[in-house]
């Protein structure tokens, strides 16, 4: 998780396309991880 505070701290004093950047990879993330979450709620009626 200190991954992900250090990238929102440095975010606060990056230029645009560094904020840019970085929003986008929190957003990859979320899509990872909510596509793993409904995967494993798909699966666990098997």
């Amino acid at each position: 998780m200190s991954v992900v505070f250090e990238l929102a701290k440095n975010m606060l004093h990056s230029s645009p396309q560094g904020y840019l950047g970085v929003s986008l990879i929190f957003i990859y993330m979320a899509v990872i991880v909510g596509t793993a979450l409904y995967r494993i709620k798909q699966h666990g009626g098997h």
